[in-house]
């Protein structure tokens, strides 16, 4: 296995200081949370290195799918709280309104009042490549809300989940009421939100927020081949192209304007990687994909700007 700095390509820093990161031959990337010291706490410096990974690898073509988890016992313990001034990295002086907002890319509202959390989340919403959540310890506030993002979350059977905000006096973060009700349907959403109770692993699989739970000796072996299993043999386009159009067709007011997406999607990936998949089939062998989710996407893509 080789290590990946994927931020050094998204403009992020020289080498991660809160993640390492492993990229298998097989082109799965797994990714831990590195602050075993302090069960992982969320950093203002670790949302930065997770949004320029997330960034990052949607230039790498090697990667086909990425796994994270957390370095010790915990997958994330939450934010880290036991820091100067304000917990969250805000600037405490300024009064922002929505308006001030319009522009998410802007320097000092990135800097001094967008949400850390939500950063990463936005990023692996843009992500091009599956990604899977291997959580193997406490998952408590962002520890839990940035798996929402996440495509699939395996669970150890030592797992703790919680939406803990409410003990906080804090609402719930990077964008996790957008995620979370539709993972989990909106009553149970607020429950597990109001309560801020700790969920069992199997409490949080039998309310539909994770797929699996494993024993912890299992946890990342499995999650690991699930990646491989989700993207071995399978086009980077056609893949990059399907989970956009879940996570945005599905938020869309009427079928039809999912239609006009999947017409343009089929369009594309019939005349590019679906004719070596066709082949592939008649021929009874296995496919040989050449498309680039970096450089091969087609030209409607990504089609949100106009819609």
């Amino acid at each position: 296995m080789q290590g990946l700095d994927a931020g050094a390509d998204a403009g992020g820093p020289a080498g991660f200081r809160t993640l390492s990161t492993e990229l298998d031959e097989d082109g799965v990337l797994t990714v831990t949370l590195d602050r075993p010291d302090r069960l992982n706490a969320f950093t203002v410096e670790m949302a930065d290195e997770l949004e320029a990974l997330f960034t990052g690898v949607n230039t790498r073509d090697e990667v086909r799918a990425v796994v994270v988890t957390g370095a010790g016992r915990a997958f994330c313990a939450g934010m880290e709280l036991a820091t100067e001034g304000n917990v969250f990295g805000l600037d405490e002086d300024r009064r922002p309104a929505l308006s001030d907002l319009d522009d998410l890319d802007d320097p000092q509202i990135r800097q001094d009042v967008r949400d850390t959390g939500g950063r990463v989340t936005l990023a692996l919403f843009d992500c091009r490549k599956p990604v899977i959540a291997a959580i193997n310890g406490a998952a408590v506030g962002i520890g839990a809300t940035m798996t929402l993002a996440m495509d699939i979350r395996l669970a150890s059977e030592e797992a703790r989940i919680g939406f803990v905000f409410g003990k906080l006096g804090i609402v719930p973060e990077a964008a996790s009421t957008w995620f979370l009700p539709r993972i989990v349907g909106m009553a149970r959403a607020l429950e597990w939100v109001y309560s801020a109770a700790l969920l069992r692993a199997e409490e949080a699989r039998e309310g539909g927020l994770v797929s699996r739970v494993v024993p912890a000796a299992s946890l990342l072996h499995e999650a690991q081949e699930l990646a491989r299993r989700i993207s071995r043999n399978r086009s980077p386009v056609a893949v990059a192209l399907t989970r956009q159009m879940m996570y945005r067709n599905s938020a869309l007011p009427h079928p039809a304007q999912a239609h006009r997406i999947d017409s343009l999607a089929m369009f594309y990936t019939s005349t590019g990687d679906g004719k070596e998949g066709v082949e592939a089939f008649l021929e009874k062998r296995e496919p040989r994909f050449t498309g680039s989710a970096h450089t091969g996407m087609p030209p409607f893509y990504p089609w949100w700007d106009e819609v």
